[in-house]
């Protein structure tokens, strides 16, 4: 029975997990919109008849979160709070039958590369000609770029190959043309996004071309900021660096996931890199671009790590210093290579490793942040909280790393301009600054 009056042709989009999700949410919306549907993200109206959710399917608490608000959804589906339920995205593509079966009040389930079908189903056309268009749900002046879907890399705890697919590179002309279009409606900011953008071009062009790409991305006027996102340690074209030097509109910003700073485990996670030449090409980017900012992801209790070789990577990290770091704790991920060895790291170990791991790199965070007091730096304006505004400098993703505090009451700033600051005091993961007088 219904318990409110909705709205036939509303549409709520939910999105779980990374920003490949936010990017795949946005191309969905446009597509919904140019079908006449009123669609919005993460609605709080509760008034729309369908909701579409694009889950993550990468590690047990992505998945459980996902399986959570699926079955909210059905919830408020049976009490006549939504007419209908569709389930896109990662989990919907690993585990279409498990859901289908053990959720029936679901309508449809789609994987990641099914939108056309999903339209179908909702009695809307695919519309070829709205490729690149996307409705954005970050704030105006910054957008999440993928530039290619998939993988081919064979990391043996990586479940993204099953639901993603084989690494498929968008053409460079349609990429800039996407990023012309963005520019113009206000986008000041491109976060590049691939599972591994140094694989860029290889099928398309068979050579590396994230340089290029970069260098054509760099000349559309308008853009100021790109950030380069999730990029593969093993065969990374150095080339990217010269570009990286060379213009201005390129961040000085580097997110590169290592997930371990032992040869032993690099080789059990099947990454293609040792230690010796992780080391070896940490160096040489630091020497390429001195003030780079890099970032990394590790993972702790992957089968067989022991408390040395937990120690050897504490003691990695204490040596080399990233300027951002996050851990993720191991999964074991059926059909993965992993999965075929034993999970001998109990919960807890793994958890408190990764709290140890981020003590360690509280501390750096703090020293980094502490040398840049007294340093003049421009940053960009996201939003406002209460008495203050809040920003980043080139340093420094959304979400993720750390974030400038400027006091409102002493000066007017809008949302998506930069700003020249001076720091003037430091935590952990935040800075303060007075804007440069």
């Amino acid at each position: 029975m219904k318990t409110k009056t909705l709205k036939k042709n509303k549409v709520n989009v939910v999105t779980l997990g990374c920003a490949k999700n936010i990017f795949d949410s946005e191309v969905m919306m446009a597509q919904l919109k140019a079908n006449d549907y009123d669609v919005h993200h993460e609605s709080e109206d509760q008034d729309s008849s369908i909701v579409i959710i694009n889950t993550c399917g990468f590690i047990d608490n992505a998945k459980e979160e996902s399986i959570n608000t699926i079955l909210a959804w059905a919830k408020e589906k049976e009490k006549g709070n939504v007419d209908k339920v569709l389930v896109t995205g990662c989990l919907g593509e690993r585990y279409r039958d498990v859901l289908e079966k053990d959720i029936p009040e679901v309508d449809g389930i789609f994987g990641t590369r099914e939108l056309p079908r999903l339209l179908k189903t909702l009695k809307a056309d695919y519309k070829h000609e709205l490729v690149g268009e996307r409705l954005l749900t970050t704030p105006s002046h910054y957008a999440y770029f993928k530039i290619a879907e998939g993988c081919d890399r064979p990391c043996s705890f990586c479940a993204i190959p099953l639901m993603r697919g084989k690494h498929l590179s968008t053409p460079m002309e349609d990429l800039v043309t996407q990023a012309k279009g963005l520019a113009k409606n206000g986008v000041k900011e491109l976060i590049l996004i691939a599972q591994d953008l140094t694989f860029y071009g290889l099928d398309l062009y068979k050579d590396r071309k994230l340089a290029d790409l970069l260098r054509n991305l760099s000349d559309v006027e308008g853009i100021d900021w790109i950030r380069l996102q999730y990029a593969y340690p093993s065969g990374f074209p150095m080339d990217v660096l010269d570009v990286m030097n060379e213009r201005s509109n390129i961040c000085k910003y580097l997110d590169m996931p290592l997930q371990h700073g032992t040869t032993k485990m690099l080789q059990a996670m099947r990454r293609g890199i040792t230690r010796e030449k992780t080391d070896a090409l940490l160096q040489d980017i630091r020497a390429k671009v001195p003030d780079i900012a890099l970032r990394t992801t590790l993972i702790t209790g992957f089968p067989g790590e022991t408390k040395q070789d937990f120690e050897e990577l504490s003691q990695w990290v204490e040596q080399t210093k990233f300027d951002r770091l996050g851990v993720f704790t191991y999964s074991h991920e059926e059909n993965t290579h992993a999965f075929t060895m034993k999970d001998d790291v109990p919960a807890r170990t793994k958890k408190q490793r990764a709290n140890a791991i981020m003590e360690i790199q509280s501390e750096i965070s703090l020293q980094k942040n502490q040398d840049k007091i007294g340093r003049e730096m421009k940053v960009l304006i996201d939003r406002k909280e209460g008495e203050y505004f809040i920003g980043r400098t080139e340093f420094d993703s959304p979400e993720v790393d750390n974030e400038v505090i400027i006091h409102a009451p002493d000066q007017y700033l809008r949302l998506g301009d930069f700003v020249d600051t001076v720091i003037t005091d430091a935590e952990q993961y935040d800075l303060f600054a007075e804007l440069k007088s």
